[in-house]
């Protein structure tokens, strides 16, 4: 219920009273609920970065050397584009698992790190059928100093298999 204030008009008028409503109700506060959230919260972020670190982990297995290497030491453009590629689809698809887990936590934590791993894989599969079906060699292109329209591509196939694989879990 809203307060109700009491508002005079000119002093040589009559007192009246005007209804001003001046607060919002704000309902009961539960400290208990907040901390639960909050683990909650901490919890999925945990579950999201383990699955977006299984990601990583794929992508460095697929590609020549250390991705982390080509990506932050040599600056590969090749590399950072697909890597972005792959970590831009694994967050949408983390997103998604998230947010069609179940509302019991541990149970949603359960749906969503299988979910991601679900994702992952799919990535990976993509990224093997890409190596597989696209003509020259893949794993080439990843070290080349020069950006290739290919490694654009590829990111856009990658984002295109985690908007899928997002909407599937939807």
């Amino acid at each position: 219920m809203a307060a109700r204030a009491v508002r005079t008009v000119r002093s040589d008028t009559p007192m009246k009273e005007h209804p001003m409503y001046l607060a919002v109700e704000f309902g009961t506060i539960s400290g208990e609920s907040l901390a639960q959230n909050v683990v909650a919260a901490i919890l999925y972020f945990v579950i999201g970065a383990l699955v977006l670190a299984a990601g990583f982990g794929l992508m460095d297995l697929l590609t020549p050397g250390s991705l982390r290497h080509l990506v932050f030491v040599e600056y590969r453009p090749n590399a950072v584009a697909v890597a972005c590629g792959m970590y831009s689809a694994l967050a949408i698809v983390v997103v998604s698992a998230i947010i069609a887990s179940s509302a019991e936590l541990g149970q949603g934590l359960l749906d969503a790190a299988v979910y991601g791993i679900v994702g992952v894989l799919l990535q990976g599969v993509a990224l093997v059928v890409l190596e597989v079906a696209v003509p020259g060699r893949f794993r080439d292109l990843i070290e080349a100093d020069r950006l290739h329209p290919s490694a654009i591509a590829t990111a856009v196939v990658l984002l295109a298999v985690g908007g899928l694989n997002a909407a599937a879990l939807s």
